[in-house]
């Protein structure tokens, strides 16, 4: 370790120590009774305008992934943007994956349904939770002071409310985005994850269990490697083991910032490859030649397989992989449950936790995930008419 590393992660090391002693010095992370008619009226307006905005962007997911890039191209600094905006498309892709050429054929319509609910749940909560905490970042630099005292009105955490007032006086910018990514996996624990309805109608499922069999559950961030424009997007990412446990999620993220943020030319690659493709839920976003967002193929058609280590069989149609728009309706949604997660210092480990370093490889991975799946398909087919 270099003298200069050393220094740097001496302060680092004193930085989760001062976080550390802020949390363990609240009495009361959430005083009852806060009202927003308590604030002088220009900070009424802007919490008015804070709402007004995340109900704009959180209609789909669609939406949601676009304002997390536009606020990372205008505010690079705030790293989980961009890592919200990578993940935030692959939950859109699992999306259309229920109504697509693959996952429609082993789900029934109900099993679809309810894996989308649970899937736009946790997309729209994230966002309801995360945006309002850029949009005030966002005035606190328009304005030039710290408006963070403003985040209990906005029903976030008191963990994230020490961590932003740290990040405004000293800017680390990796401790923000584990920060986030921690506060964001523990605000969905009790709302989705463990929540008796989606436990029931999903997580507990065969459907999802055999999901989770066929490891398709990864996360792939799609580049031009080396600025090839000209070139197939290359894959790298990671894959989410086990989905019900908070420590692999949180685990996950650190992991995937470190895929994003470790070497500036894969950043370079990522963006560029993310501000040439609007994010449409299609699979075809980023492989055309494999995925296409019309069928290919004619109603009632036995389904063949189609790839071979993620290229196309010879004369063999493309997966078909909708655009959200065309898989899915707009869901109007309960009001997020209230309550602060935050209530035990411990979670502070995560930021000096090492996490094991894959480098990203995810192609073979992924295309494996591919194959299996379309075996099943086969086998599930042959089954069927054995049996009739």
């Amino acid at each position: 370790m270099t003298i200069g590393c050393f220094k740097k992660r001496k302060v680092y090391e004193k930085s989760v120590l001062e976080i550390k002693k802020e949390l363990k010095n609240i009495r009361n992370p959430k005083a009852n009774g806060l009202s927003v008619s308590m604030l002088p009226k220009r900070e009424q307006v802007f919490i008015q305008r804070i709402h007004q905005l995340t109900i704009k962007w959180n209609k789909n997911n669609v939406t949601r992934t676009q304002a997390y890039f536009d606020f990372y191209m205008q505010h690079p600094e705030i790293h989980w943007a961009l890592l919200g905006h990578m993940v935030s498309r692959n939950g859109g892709w699992n999306m259309t994956d229920l109504k697509g050429d693959l996952l429609s054929r082993l789900l029934s319509e109900k099993e679809q349904k309810n894996f989308y609910l649970f899937l736009e749940r946790g997309n729209w909560l994230i966002f309801q939770d995360v945006y309002p905490q850029l949009l005030l970042y966002q005035q606190s630099v328009r304005m030039n002071q710290n408006l963070f005292h403003l985040l209990p009105f906005l029903n976030v955490s008191v963990f994230m409310e020490v961590v932003w007032n740290h990040f405004w006086e000293h800017g680390d910018r990796y401790l923000l985005a584990i920060a986030t990514i921690i506060n964001e996996q523990s605000y969905l624990e009790k709302r989705v994850v463990h929540h008796p309805h989606f436990k029931e109608t999903v997580l507990d499922t065969l459907g999802f269990k055999l999901y989770d069999f066929l490891r398709f559950n990864h996360v792939i961030f799609p580049h031009y490697h080396l600025g090839k424009i000209e070139k197939k997007p290359a894959l790298i990412g990671d894959t989410l083991h086990h989905f019900g446990s908070l420590h692999e999620r949180i685990m996950l993220g650190k992991r995937l910032y470190a895929i994003l943020f470790q070497q500036k030319s894969v950043l370079k690659d990522i963006l560029l490859w993310a501000g040439k493709h609007p994010h449409t839920g299609s699979r075809a976003d980023y492989w055309k030649d494999l995925f296409h967002s019309v069928n290919e193929s004619a109603p009632g058609t036995v389904y063949r397989r189609r790839t071979r280590h993620c290229e196309r069989r010879k004369g063999a149609p493309r997966i078909y992989s909708p655009p959200l728009k065309y898989a899915w309706k707009n869901v109007n949604h309960s009001p997020a449950e209230r309550g602060d997660w935050f209530n035990d210092v411990s979670v502070i480990d995560y930021f000096v936790e090492e996490e094991i370093n894959t480098g990203g490889e995810i192609h073979e991975k992924y295309c494996k995930a591919m194959e299996k799946i379309e075996l099943i398909i086969i086998a599930k087919k042959a089954t069927f008419l054995r049996q009739e």
